[in-house]
This record gives structure tokens, C-alpha cells and sequence, in this order.
């Protein structure tokens, strides 16, 4: 059981399976995990038909200059937050390193801590908002100078899911998407993540699939209307596991999402990336060809850490997917009590610094 912050879940230990032989997936996976095309601003060009006067001196014409300058610099600022901003993200394979720290967002202190520790600066950074909580543009603007972007799981444990479908609680989910319009700068955003396992109360055997899709395309549009066209929607899944349900019953469709994620564990020591992430991916790939990011892991100190945070990230390079984001807190839960810090022990930092350091890191 994967307990986060400021949240509840009831989640029974995963069973115990066989694991299968480490495989290399078909190369059509990793084709498809291709980049998606980033939106462009188009600004119309100056004519010179416009100016029909044979009588324009220099001056006016300097003047001329300087103002549409003026007008389109002023668009540049409007379409991209800040100028020479990007709003979207950057889709290539293994260039994303994400983690999720205690604190955050109260404080980035936990992050500056992990840095130090893996030897490597996260540009993801993540953290779990509760349905009513306004977005942190506060700590996003921390992260953002730090080079990095956030990642924020909206959480609806306090609300109803075919309220949120209704529109009935629009006025706060507007008030969140004119505050990520105004942060200007790429910001992650999933909401309800793990619908297909049955922990939470917004997800499988609680909420009908249809329920949750229309909330979920509900969310998008709203923040569209409001111009939040900076935000990049991941839509978050538990990697295939017993008392999960269908995956493609969840799936809101392809306008609407931007991103794939992912979220595993390595519990037991013959867990490998296969084993736990490769069915998933496969049944993604049989309707998305959207990138898949692994949106939350972490290996258990009782597992052989160093040879599996290997494992993991050997899996990241051979899926082509676009990085992990590792949970570095601990779980307090039963015979599967784990603490998953990495910085717990000098093998796996050492093994986990190699892994990142083999990542050609985006500027969000």
C-alpha cells in the first residue's frame, strides 16, 4: 500500500505471480512513443500593401517598425507566459527525472535534498493537491527556477465524480485553471490517477468508468476555455496488477490527454521492469500512441535496490519512455512496509546516479 501525502488508500499487497523472462518489446512500442507535435503561435505579418504612400520617409517607417515590434512582442508574452517561454513540454525518450518528496509543496527543501543526494537536479517535481486546494504558483515558481516543472495529482476524494461531470464544482476547478494561465509556465496536471485499481474512492468498483471519463474531459475543456493552454494533461494509471480493472474502459480519449503515465513498484526481488510495467504498456499501446512516462516508482530496500533501480532504469531506455518519477518517501503498511528513499543507502544512490546520469534531461 503506497501511502502519499494527505491521502488514504486502501490497497491490498499485489499477489504473488511468476515473473516472466525480461523481454525487449516489439519496436513498434517505441515507435510510437515518438514525439508529438507542439503547438505554434501564428502571428500575421506586417504587408507592406499596407502602406501605400510613396511619401513615407525613414523616420515613419522606423516608427512603424518599432510599434508592430512592440505588437508582436506583446503577443509572444500573451501566447507564451514569459517571452522565449515554451508553454508545452518536450516528448522525447529518457528525459525526464521526477520525484516526490514529504513537504511540497509547504517547502522545496525535501528536492534539494534528493539533488544533492542522486547528484543530479529533477526536472519533474511532484506533488498531490486535495479537490478544493487552489493551485501552488508559489512552489511552482520555486520549481520552475530550479529548472524544473510541476507535476500536480488533483485528488476528488472530497468530491463527487459525476458532480464534477456536471459542472457543479466549475467554479473552483476555473479558479485553478486561471491561476496555472497566469503561472505561464509548463505545469503537469492529472486528476484521479490509479482509476483503474479499486483504492480510491474515484476509481474501479466505486465510480462507473463512463462517470469518470466524462469528469475527466469535463476538467480539459475547462481549463481550454480559460486559456490554460500551458498545462499537459497526464492521464495516470496503476500498472496492470490483480483487482485491477480494464484500462481502456478509463480512456477519455486522445484530444484529451497529452501524456501516459504509469505508477509501479518493485515489491518483491523478482520484480523487473517487465514484469511489472510491460503488460500495461503493451495494453496502452493497443489504443494510444501517446508517450508514457513512469509517473511514479521506487524499488524496496529488501529487493537487491542497487541491481533493480538498474533494472528500472535499463526498462526506461528500452520502452522509450520518457523518464520515471521516484517516490522518495516512506510507506507505512502492513508486511509491505517499505521506506523508499534512495538516500537510505550508498549502493543505491550510486546505482541510482548512474541511471540518471545516462538521461539527457529537457528544459521544461
Amino acid at each position: 500500500m503506497i501511502v502519499k501525502p494527505g491521502l488514504t488508500r486502501r490497497r491490498r499487497p499485489p499477489a504473488a505471480v511468476s515473473c516472466p523472462v525480461e523481454a525487449v518489446p516489439p519496436l513498434l512500442w517505441v515507435e510510437l512513443c515518438g514525439p508529438i507535435a507542439t503547438r505554434c503561435a501564428v502571428f500575421s505579418s506586417w504587408s507592406p500593401d499596407s502602406v501605400r504612400s510613396r511619401l513615407m520617409t525613414f523616420g515613419t517607417v522606423t516608427l512603424a517598425a518599432a510599434i508592430i515590434a512592440t505588437a508582436v512582442a506583446h503577443r509572444v508574452w500573451s501566447s507564451a507566459g514569459l517571452a522565449g517561454e515554451p508553454r508545452s513540454l518536450a516528448s522525447a525518450p529518457a528525459s525526464y527525472l521526477g520525484v516526490y518528496e514529504s513537504g511540497p509543496p509547504a517547502t522545496y527543501q525535501p528536492v534539494a535534498n534528493f539533488t544533492e543526494s542522486v547528484g543530479r537536479q529533477p526536472n519533474l517535481i511532484g506533488y498531490y493537491s486535495g479537490w478544493g486546494e487552489p493551485f501552488k504558483d508559489s512552489f511552482a515558481e520555486t520549481v520552475h527556477q530550479h529548472r524544473a516543472a510541476t507535476i500536480v495529482q488533483i485528488d476528488p476524494t472530497w468530491a463527487s465524480v459525476s458532480s464534477i461531470a456536471a459542472g457543479e464544482y466549475d467554479s473552483y476547478l476555473r479558479s485553478f485553471a486561471d491561476s496555472v494561465r497566469k503561472f505561464g509556465y509548463p505545469v503537469v496536471i492529472g486528476f484521479g490517477h490509479e482509476m483503474n485499481a479499486y483504492w480510491y474512492p474515484w476509481a474501479y468498483g466505486h465510480v462507473e468508468p463512463s462517470t469518470f471519463v466524462a469528469a475527466w474531459r469535463h476538467i480539459v475543456m475547462l481549463f481550454r476555455a480559460q486559456g490554460a493552454d500551458n498545462a499537459t494533461w497526464l492521464w495516470t494509471i496503476q500498472a496492470d496488477e490483480a483487482g485491477t480493472g480494464p484500462i481502456a474502459s478509463w480512456w477519455p480519449g486522445a484530444q484529451y490527454v497529452t501524456w501516459i503515465g504509469v505508477d509501479g513498484y518493485y515489491y518483491r526481488p523478482s520484480d523487473t521492469f517487465f514484469s511489472i510495467f510491460g503488460e500495461t504498456i503493451a495494453q496502452v499501446r493497443m489504443f494510444t500512441a501517446k508517450p508514457v512516462l513512469v509517473s511514479e516508482t521506487a524499488v524496496g530496500p529488501n529487493v537487491d535496490q542497487p541491481a533493480k533501480i538498474s533494472n528500472l532504469f535499463a526498462g526506461i531506455s528500452r520502452y522509450g519512455t520518457l523518464g520515471l518519477v521516484w517516490f522518495d518517501i516512506p510507506q507505512h503498511n502492513g508486511i509491505y512496509h517499505q521506506d523508499w528513499h534512495i538516500e537510505n543507502s550508498r549502493a543505491a544512490r550510486a546505482a541510482f546516479s548512474r541511471g540518471a546520469s545516462a538521461l539527457t534531461l529537457a528544459r521544461p
